[in-house]
């Protein structure tokens, strides 16, 4: 049987939301001897029209089973864009007694022969943010997006992806928000406990974004990425889900100069793909300025 600490997933969320809500957002005179930089409880209470002592059980634990309409007027006081609602929702949902257990990750045929087809960077990606396969395109982008490799852990911790991103700082807090929504309820499950464990043993930004409890939808958008050899690449980024697994895509606008700088990253992969050694012996970043198809 889970423990209470375990179970009030709700009142650690909104205990870290109200945190982050200053007296100014909400409207209330912080007062010259405020202590705290967020909302008192009873001001969360009063500004959502309830008692301070209901607030304060939420918080606690002590009732799991708000209504929506508490929820709502939740949400409006701790200034919850409509994926938070959504998640704050969720967890407030009675947990079921009995969960299935989670299948191994596995990619199906049909997905490996997609990856193989796509002439763009592309990988399947676990709900961990694991990387269960990927093409040789994604692998010419970025060599952490290998098989094996975690999203999250490669961004945290490797020194090569500080540098690849760059904004680090957005892209952390973006990953680290997408991974607490896509494991949802799951925080016990044994290799979310062990992942996110080892990020908050070794990494000080993981600790201070995974405090705040930030929920994301990290589902498309565009990212500035600084490649090697071709150094500067402008990519659009769209997950599609496929059953339980993620499909993940980047690619450039055509015409664009990184689609040029991408035809040479996959050139190389080719040249790899095929024992040819001559590209070891290019520059190991561009200028930014690539030879022209005609050259």
């Amino acid at each position: 049987m889970e423990r209470d600490e375990q179970l009030n997933r709700l009142g650690r969320y909104l205990r870290a939301r109200r945190d982050l809500v200053t007296p100014e957002q909400a409207g209330i005179p912080a007062g010259p001897n405020r202590r705290v930089a967020g909302l008192r409880r009873e001001e969360v209470a009063m500004l959502a029209g309830i008692s301070a002592d209901y607030y304060l059980r939420l918080e606690r634990g002590r009732d799991k089973n708000p209504s929506a309409q508490v929820l709502a007027a939740l949400a409006r006081v701790l200034r919850l864009d409509d994926v938070e609602h959504q998640y704050l929702l969720d967890l407030a949902e009675p947990s079921r007694r009995a969960r299935p257990r989670k299948r191994p990750e596995r990619v199906p045929a049909r997905l490996r022969h997609l990856l193989a087809a796509l002439e763009v960077p592309a990988f399947i990606e676990g709900r961990a943010l694991d990387v269960l396969a990927s093409n040789p395109l994604a692998l010419a982008l970025s060599p952490r997006l290998r098989p094996g490799e975690n999203r999250l852990r490669s961004l945290m911790l490797d020194p090569e992806e500080r540098e690849f991103h760059a904004d680090w700082d957005a892209a952390t807090a973006e990953f680290v928000g997408s991974f607490r929504k896509s494991i949802g309820r799951d925080t016990d499950d044994a290799r979310i406990v062990e992942l996110v464990g080892e990020l908050s043993l070794a990494s000080a930004r993981f600790r201070a974004l995974w405090a705040r409890h930030d929920v994301r939808q990290l589902a498309g958008g565009t990212t500035v990425v600084n490649h090697p050899v071709v150094g500067e690449l402008r990519l659009h980024r769209d997950k599609l889900p496929v059953g339980d697994l993620t499909l993940v895509l980047y690619y450039p606008d055509i015409g664009s100069d990184s689609a040029e700088k991408l035809r040479v990253l996959a050139s190389l992969a080719t040249s790899a793909a095929n024992g040819d050694a001559s590209h070891d012996r290019l520059p190991a970043r561009t200028s930014g300025r690539l030879p022209s198809r005609e050259a």
